[in-house]
Parts: structure tokens; C-alpha cells; sequence
């Protein structure tokens, strides 16, 4: 499991597709599909679902699915604000996990 760091903005686009990578080259799959672990998301924008989308092309093109658990309930609104909730499996954290504000731009 890829586990995406505290921030993701655009400064850390790059690093975070060659985690991807670099996950899908050793393995790092469970049940057929990529799995992304979010819960440790807190700061993050746009950008981070723009690295979910390059992830799931990443994993298609692998012939694999991708689920990204622990997903702030921010990062979902925002992918269903542009329209992309359904290419990815999200699963929603916890709902008694307390969440800080993440930057939505």
C-alpha cells in the first residue's frame, strides 16, 4: 500500500506519480487493484487529484483498479466538484476521525 504524505500540492506532484510508480514496479498491489492509503492527507488542493487521475491511468494501463482508503471527506467533494469521484474507489475515513481543513482551490 502507497501511503500519500501530509501535503499534496503542487510542489509535491512529481514526487508523489513517482511514488506511484515506483509502488506499481515493486508489487505494491492487493486484491488486483493499486490501494493508496490517504489517511495522512491533511494539506492538499487540486493538484492531488490530478496525481489520483495520473495514478489511475497508471494502474489501468497495469491492468489494475485503484482505491484510495482513508480519503478526507474534503478530497471526495472535490473530486465530485470536477466530476472524476467515479474513475476513483474512494474509502471515506472514518467518520469520527477529527480532519483539519484542507485547502480546496
Amino acid at each position: 500500500m502507497l501511503t500519500l504524505p501530509e501535503t499534496l500540492t503542487l510542489a509535491h506532484a512529481n514526487a508523489a506519480v513517482r511514488s506511484v510508480e515506483q509502488a506499481l514496479e515493486q508489487g505494491g498491489v492487493e486484491g488486483g487493484a493499486l490501494v493508496i492509503d490517504a489517511t495522512s492527507l491533511r494539506n492538499f488542493d487540486t493538484t492531488a487529484i490530478a496525481v489520483l487521475l495520473e495514478a489511475r491511468r497508471l494502474a489501468q494501463a497495469a491492468g489494475l483498479a485503484l482505491t484510495v482508503h482513508g480519503a478526507p471527506a474534503a478530497m471526495i467533494q472535490l473530486a465530485g466538484l470536477y466530476g472524476v469521484d467515479g474513475l476513483v474507489s474512494f474509502v471515506p475515513a472514518a467518520q469520527a476521525a477529527p480532519q483539519s481543513q484542507s485547502a480546496l482551490a
